[in-house]
């Protein structure tokens, strides 16, 4: 059992939707990112995805992918990113955290290595949005056996066929995408996203959460009602991103958890 596993069985004992949020590491810097992630359980949060810094993100949009220039710019790594972690963790023994990012920065590492800093760190899952389940032994397998979920994305382009291979070696939850294309690129409609809920959970035991396209606390809740629980993030970087303060930042976030928290 995970911190995420443990998180989705207080929640469902509880009878609540979990919220998740998204920030990237070392945006707008060191010190902003990590009041922000501190300060996300008190807002609500119930899993924080942290961002890790890549050159090529290439299924974010235009927010993600600034945020992640900026992180890299004041000199982002793979290393500080793993500081962050361990620095949470000094206040933070609870709360999940799942990396979320490429697999580039990983290989570079060398996937043993980085699994074992990473779960001392901290870290419970990852997502990493370029392997595939055909790769599953790259990183995938290695992760699980190194005791960490291994979340994998379903998107509205996953039919019947391809579906039980995404769950196959899933752990933790899925994360269903709520509309094609990029992060940030457009709004997530409950009724369109209830059905294809409902198929996912006829096919797993798994929590499924629903990500890109809520920004508003009554979206959360819209979204959070035909699900396990909903992911922002591209609406909370916008505002990191616009400069807002962290007690902006966090105000914000405990809206969209208490739009979440309501469904």
């Amino acid at each position: 059992m995970t911190r995420i596993d443990d998180t989705f069985a207080r929640l469902k004992a509880q009878r609540k939707k979990a919220f998740v949020a998204y920030i990237m590491a070392g945006d707008p810097d060191v010190a902003g990112s990590m009041a922000v992630m501190r300060g996300m359980p008190g807002a609500g949060v119930d899993i924080i995805e942290l961002g890790l810094p890549f050159t090529d993100p290439m299924a974010d949009g235009p927010t993600i992918q600034f945020a992640g220039q900026r992180a890299l710019d004041g000199g982002m790594t793979l290393d500080r990113t793993l500081q962050m972690v361990r620095d949470f963790r000094a206040h933070d023994a609870t709360t999940p955290i799942v990396l979320m990012g490429y697999y580039n920065p990983i290989h570079s590492r060398g996937v043993d290595l980085f699994l074992v800093q990473a779960k001392a760190a901290g870290i419970d899952g990852l997502i990493i949005v370029d392997l595939p389940p055909e790769e599953d032994s790259e990183l995938c397998l290695p992760a699980q056996a190194a005791g960490l979920n291994f979340i994998r994305l379903a998107t509205p382009t996953t039919d019947a066929k391809r579906l039980p291979k995404v769950l196959t070696n899933t752990s933790g939850f899925v994360y269903y995408v709520s509309i094609t294309g990029i992060t940030g690129a457009a709004a997530a409609q409950s009724a369109d996203v209830g059905p294809e809920v409902a198929r996912i959970k006829a096919s797993t035991d798994l929590p499924v959460i629903v990500g890109f396209g809520i920004t508003t606390p009554e979206a959360a809740q819209a979204i959070a009602s035909v699900a396990d629980g909903c992911v922002v993030g591209s609406a909370i970087v916008k505002l990191i991103g616009e400069g807002r303060t962290v007690a902006e930042v966090l105000a914000f976030v405990k809206g969209l958890a208490d739009g979440a928290h309501r469904a």
